[in-house]
């Protein structure tokens, strides 16, 4: 999947993924989608999934970024795309 650089894209970019430039998160839809279901507005939801679609929300669910969702944010989306009960909130593997 590819994200058009609109100059609404690179907004939401900007606001919801701190660690990168907006082209560099659009660059990497899954984390950027991501990080919209997390951190985003509802403004922000809504041109997203407009411009992607749910399908594209739900991709993300079932291979998500360790370390983006909140238990309240994996919750709400998974109850949104008609998952319910959530599966476990991924987590980050460390070695030992």
């Amino acid at each position: 999947m590819t994200i058009e650089k609109s100059p609404e894209m690179l907004a939401i970019a900007r606001r919801v993924v701190w660690f990168a430039t907006p082209e560099e998160a659009l660059e990497q839809p899954a984390l950027f989608l991501a990080h919209v279901m997390t951190y985003g507005l509802v403004e922000d939801v809504l041109i997203v999934q407009q411009a992607v679609g749910m399908e594209a929300f739900r991709s993300v669910l079932d291979a998500p970024p360790p370390g983006v969702f909140d238990p309240r944010s994996w919750s709400y989306w998974n109850l949104m795309c008609d998952r319910w009960p959530a599966p476990p909130l991924p987590e980050r593997q460390f070695p030992d």
